[in-house]
């Protein structure tokens, strides 16, 4: 096992904003911090964010912890489920991936960095690829939800190899031109302006 440890210094964490992401159904939204001087307080998710949630349900939370450069990827559910993602500790660089020849957003990766600095809520839909990696010098605390209880005996979770060579984006968050774009795969590029 090869682990790439990104010192924070070379990730700008904020580098979110004036991306577009691409594949249909892919949901995020801020979380605000209500910061006083005891801390702050985040509601992390609330039944009535219909623009996240539309009329989804979360019925378990799972929490994740990884090491720094750590991959946990990749893997889709076909029967329905979705996944909520909030990393509370450390950063995380969540993709996913659309295969789906019909799709119009066929071939598209859309990279989502998460963070302790700056808490979102990312909804993926199950039947897009996706997965993380552990882009922080620290480990990760990733807390999801999702929309069907786990089936010990019958799980939805269809697994791949975390570098997968047929996983070949034809773009990256929405550029055609990203250096990245027509060859397997790279977790471990380093995101240079």
């Amino acid at each position: 096992m090869r682990i790439f440890i990104i010192p924070t210094f070379l990730f700008n964490l904020e580098y979110i904003q004036g991306v577009i992401y691409l594949i249909e159904s892919l949901g995020m939204r801020d979380i605000n911090k209500n910061v006083d001087e005891r801390g702050f307080f985040s509601e992390l998710i609330r039944d009535d964010w219909k623009d996240l949630l539309k009329s989804d349900k979360i019925a378990q939370f799972n929490l994740s912890y990884s090491y720094p450069g750590i991959v946990r990827a990749w893997h889709r559910h076909n029967m329905g489920q979705f996944d909520c993602f909030t990393c509370i500790d450390g950063a995380v660089k969540v993709c996913a991936y659309d295969d789906r020849p019909d799709s119009a957003t066929f071939g598209e990766i859309d990279e989502i960095i998460l963070s302790r600095e700056r808490l979102m809520q990312l909804k993926v839909p199950g039947i897009l690829w996706h997965g993380y990696m552990v882009v922080s010098a620290k480990p990760a605390t990733v807390l999801y939800g999702v929309n069907k209880l786990y089936d010990y005996k019958n799980p939805d979770e269809e697994r791949r190899p975390w570098n997968d060579e047929k996983v070949v984006p034809l773009s990256v968050n929405g550029k055609k031109n990203d250096p990245r774009v027509g060859k397997p795969w790279d977790w471990n590029y380093l995101p240079y302006k």
